[in-house]
C-alpha cells in the first residue's frame, strides 16, 4: 500500500508541475513544448506502475511499466525483427500507395462533376466496411507476404486521404481561381500554384491520421496470415501462450512506431506549409 501512496504524491507533484508549466511562457518554446507532454507521460506511467503494485493486480491482467520496459531490453532482436516485418513490409508501403491514390482520384473527382457524385458515396461505403472482415478476404487474395498487409493499410488510408485532398482542392477562394482564368491559366497550372498549395494543410491533416492507421492496418493484416514473425503475428501469438507482457512490450513498441511516423509527417508539414497560420508561432 505504501508504493501505491508514494506513485500517488509523485503523480501529485508532476500533475502540479505539468499545470505550471503549461501555462507559463516557457511553453511556447522548443524546450517547454516537449515537457509538457513529457512530463505527462512520465506521470500516467508512475501512476500506472503505483496501482498495480499497490493494489496487487496480477501481472497477466496487468504488467507494470516497469516489466514491460524489462521485457523490451530482453527482447530487443525479436521486437526490431518484427517492427522491420510490419512497418518496412506493410505499414509504409501501404501508406505510401494508399496516400498517392488517394490524392490522385481526389484530383481526377475535382476534375470531373460526375466522379464527385458518384465515387464518393462509394469510397464512403468501402470505408465503413470493418477492416477486421476485409483483412482475411485481402490476404486470400494476395497471399502472405508484403502484398496483402499493403492492400489492407491501402484500404484503410485511401478513404482518409481522399477525403481530406478534396476538401482542399475547394479550399481556394473563387476570387484566386477567377483571377487565374483572366490570366489565361490552364486547370493544371492552376492546380500547380494555386489550389494544390492551398490544399496542403488539408493533405498533411490526411496523411497525420493515414500515418497512424497504417500502422494499425498492418498488424491487423498480420493477425490473419504472416511469417513467422511480425507484430501482429506476435501479439496473436502471445496472447494464446499469456505471454502478455511480451503482447505490452509489441503495443509500447507499435505506439512508439507510430507516434515516430506521427512526428515525421508533422515535420515535413512545418517546412511545406510554413507560410499557413497555424504554423506561425
Amino acid at each position: 500500500m505504501s508504493v501505491l501512496i508514494l506513485a500517488l504524491v509523485v503523480w501529485l507533484v508532476l500533475w502540479a508541475l505539468n499545470v505550471w508549466l503549461a501555462g507559463s511562457a516557457l511553453a511556447r518554446k522548443g524546450v517547454g513544448k516537449a515537457l509538457v507532454p513529457l512530463i505527462f507521460g512520465v506521470a500516467i506511467l508512475v501512476l500506472w506502475e503505483g496501482l498495480v503494485r499497490g493494489l496487487e493486480v496480477s501481472f497477466v491482467i496487468l504488467p507494470p511499466p516497469s516489466l514491460i520496459a524489462a521485457k523490451i531490453a530482453s527482447s530487443l532482436p525479436v521486437l526490431w525483427q518484427d517492427a522491420a516485418q510490419t512497418i518496412l513490409k506493410g505499414a509504409i508501403p501501404g501508406f505510401l500507395i494508399g496516400c498517392g491514390a488517394g490524392v490522385l482520384v481526389a484530383i481526377l473527382i475535382d476534375r470531373s462533376p460526375f466522379l464527385q457524385r458518384g465515387l464518393l458515396p462509394i469510397g464512403n461505403f468501402v470505408a465503413a466496411l470493418p477492416i477486421v472482415g476485409l483483412a482475411p478476404i485481402l490476404v486470400m487474395w494476395f497471399g502472405f507476404d508484403w502484398q496483402s498487409k499493403a492492400a489492407v493499410v491501402v484500404a484503410m488510408v485511401f478513404f482518409p486521404m481522399l477525403v481530406n485532398t478534396v476538401a482542399g482542392l475547394q479550399a481556394s477562394e473563387r476570387m484566386q481561381r477567377d483571377l487565374m482564368a483572366t490570366w489565361g491559366a490552364s486547370y493544371l497550372q492552376t492546380l500547380v500554384k494555386l489550389r494544390l498549395p492551398a490544399a496542403m494543410p488539408f493533405i498533411f491533416n490526411g496523411l497525420k491520421i493515414a500515418s497512424t492507421l497504417a500502422l494499425i492496418g498492418a498488424i491487423v493484416a498480420e493477425f490473419f496470415g504472416s511469417p513467422t514473425y511480425g507484430m501482429g503475428f506476435r501479439i496473436s501469438t502471445e496472447v494464446g501462450r499469456l505471454g502478455l507482457d511480451m503482447v505490452w512490450a509489441e503495443i509500447a513498441v507499435a505506439a512508439l512506431a507510430g507516434s515516430v511516423l506521427y512526428g515525421i509527417v508533422s515535420l515535413i508539414e512545418r517546412w511545406v506549409t510554413f507560410w499557413h497560420p497555424s504554423q506561425r508561432h
